[in-house]
């Protein structure tokens, strides 16, 4: 099953399985910031095996000049002691349909550099393609 997680209660739930891919947020400040994103139109989506959170994808509908009306993943992560069970492509064919029936032509994501895994996963498994890389700029 999959769902959104719509209040704190939920979101708590899905803290353990989100620290696992950003380790540098304490619960408090995971609450404050997804408090702040889901105001921003983000959206916070579990897949559960049984009644546990397996996977997570944290998405936000936007439009701009270069990929026009899309979703964004900002956040996909299964739990370490789930993975290689098909719940990450499972995920993203959600988000997929999600994006469809929305009207969105495209579903975009940010990879780290180093994430080969993931890299390949998104790759080779579910047909994305690199496009571009991103820069930050600390100010």
């Amino acid at each position: 099953m999959i769902k959104e997680l719509a209040n704190e209660t939920e979101w708590l739930e899905g803290y353990p399985v989100m620290h696992e891919l950003r380790t540098h947020l304490g619960q408090d400040a995971y609450l404050a910031c997804l408090r702040t994103m889901r105001e921003e139109g983000y959206t916070l989506l579990a897949l559960y095996e049984r009644d546990e959170i397996a996977a997570l994808a944290g998405i936000c509908m936007l439009t701009n000049f270069y990929f026009g009306r899309h979703v964004f993943i900002y956040d996909l992560v299964t739990k370490s002691s789930m993975r290689s069970k098909g719940y990450g492509n499972e995920l993203l064919a959600h988000v997929h349909r999600y994006a469809k029936e929305h009207g969105c032509g495209i579903v975009a994501l940010g990879s780290g550099l180093a994430n080969l895994d993931a890299h390949r996963f998104y790759e080779t498994k579910m047909g994305y393609e690199k496009t571009a890389y991103s820069f930050i700029c600390r100010v």
